[in-house]
This record gives structure tokens, sequence and C-alpha cells, in this order.
């Protein structure tokens, strides 16, 4: 008989959200891998509850190494609980690679449903909850960075992300210049805990209010695109969005076609708005008029 894996939510803030079945799996386990072993027996203090079995870390750094020995464990007829430092194990956290090893070797994986940033963030946030996706965390380069966020620009479920603190101004800027700062977003600071804070406004609001720096965990919940017709799209929004894909490193031919498919329309015309904002700005268009570019 082989083992079962149990993926187990853990509080994300305040304690006293830890779901009853934690603490009995956690004193009947015989691994409990733990991102921060340290973590973890605050965790264990602040539930009264003592471990039993062998506890060894399992985090980004040995998770490849450290899966092997587990699923030898599980192998074995051992019982082993995953634990994060906060909320469900494998979402931005460690455990996808040990699921999908026990799935492959037809083990048993269960879970003890736990709170989640994600879900959290999206019911507070205000935005639509019928469909959503998790985005996780954006690349921390600037031009990566503007290349995610362009591939779900036209995304019209809610886009749920987590972000560094030190980190949140850029990447809201970010997603003023690519989504349009009109487009509504909430910013969820330190769920559940004491100085829990939710902002809601427009992206280009959010942008000026997070200057100033912000603290504590961040999870960030974008409305997604609005369903428009390429009647709505003014000149003005399409020289933007060719703006978004030349900053990401499209070139104006490929960026001006892959706009106007977006808004179905004639590749001219987004051509002559683009035209028509470098002669407005002052700037003369390309050779021949620009002729080449199209």
């Amino acid at each position: 008989m082989t083992g079962t894996l149990v993926l187990a939510g853990t509080p994300i803030g305040d304690i006293a959200d830890a779901p009853p079945r934690l603490a009995t799996e956690l004193e009947r386990a015989d691994v409990v891998a733990a991102e921060d072993t340290r973590r973890l027996r605050g965790l264990t203090r602040a539930l009264g509850v003592h471990t039993q079995g062998r506890v060894v870390s399992y985090f980004e750094g040995n998770e490849s190494a450290r899966t092997p020995e587990l699923v030898e464990a599980l192998e074995g007829g051992a019982r082993v609980l995953l634990v994060t430092d906060a909320g469900m194990p494998s979402v931005s956290d460690p455990g996808y690679r040990l699921v999908a090893a026990a799935v492959e070797r037809d083990i048993k994986v269960t879970a003890v449903p736990g709170p989640s940033a994600v879900l959290t963030a999206l019911a507070l946030s205000g935005l639509p909850v019928d469909r959503f996706c998790f985005e996780g965390f954006l690349p921390r380069k600037a031009g990566e960075r503007l290349s995610r966020l362009r591939e779900v620009g036209q995304e019209r479920r809610t886009l749920v992300y987590f972000e560094a603190p030190h980190r949140l101004d850029d990447t809201l800027a970010a997603m003023a210049e690519v989504f349009g700062p009109d487009r509504r977003a909430a910013v969820c600071r330190e769920l559940t805990k004491t100085y829990e804070e939710v902002k809601r406004g427009p992206l280009g609001e959010l942008v000026e209010w997070a200057k100033d720096g912000v603290r504590g965990e961040i999870t960030v919940v974008v409305e997604g695109a609005p369903e428009t017709g390429p009647a709505e799209l003014d000149a003005e929004e399409l020289v933007r969005r060719v703006r978004v894909r030349e900053e990401a490193g499209e070139r104006r031919k490929e960026a001006i076609a892959a706009v106007a498919a977006e808004a179905g329309l004639p590749k001219r015309e987004v051509f002559d708005a683009v035209v028509a904002a470098k002669n407005a700005a002052g700037a003369a268009p390309g050779p021949g008029n620009g002729k080449g570019l199209i």
C-alpha cells in the first residue's frame, strides 16, 4: 500500500483562520515537509500541537532534489503533509513538482482546504468574480513584465497577481500603460492581518497612491478588458496600443498589424492614427511617408 500526500492550507495572516483538520494532520503525519521549518514551529506552537513525524524543509531551492525522497516515503506507505508559509501549497509556492510526481505514480493526493490570498483578494476587490485567472508574480525585468501584461491585454476575465511591495509602483505603472489608466483595480495588502487594507480605484490613481511606498504582502486584482467593438476604439487608444507593443519590443509594422487585428480594423486606419499622432507631436513620418511600415 502506498501512502498519501496531503496538501494543507495554512493561515495567510490570522492564526484563527487555520482549518481544524490542520492540527490533526500535523500530529498524525509521518513526514511534514515545510517551506520554512522555523515558520512551522511557530504554527504548531500557536495551534498547541506537536508533530510526531519527521520534519524536513521543502522550498524553492531544494524542491527538485527533495521530491524523489518524499516520493520514496510515499511509496513506502508514509503519510506526507506538505505546508507552505501561508496559503495553499503549489499556488505560487512549492508543491507542484511533488504533486505531479505523486500523480504519475498513482499515489493518493488529498488536501486540507484553507485560506487563500487569491480568493480572498478576489472576493474583497469589488470586481467581477464569475470568471477570473491567476497570473502569479510578474517578471522582475521591465521589458519582460510589459510583454507578459501585453499577453493578457485583451483578457476579459478578472486578473489576479501577487507582487512584492518594493515593486508595486513599477508594476501598477506598467499595468496602467498596457491596460489603460482607467481600468479598475484593487490592491489588497496584509489580508486578514491587523493592518489589512484594500485600495480600490482606476490604475492611474493607484499608481500615484503607490509612489510613496506600500508595505506588506500584496495581491493585485485587475478588471478584465471591456467588450468593445471597433467603433469604440478611438485614435488615441489605437496609438496607445501600438506604443505599448513597440515598447515591449515589437517592430512598428507588426505592432500596427496586431492592433488592427485586435480592433477589427484595416491596417491603414491604425497606421493613419499613428502618423497623425506623430505629426501632432511635431515629429515627421518615416521615409516615403511611412508607407513601408504597412
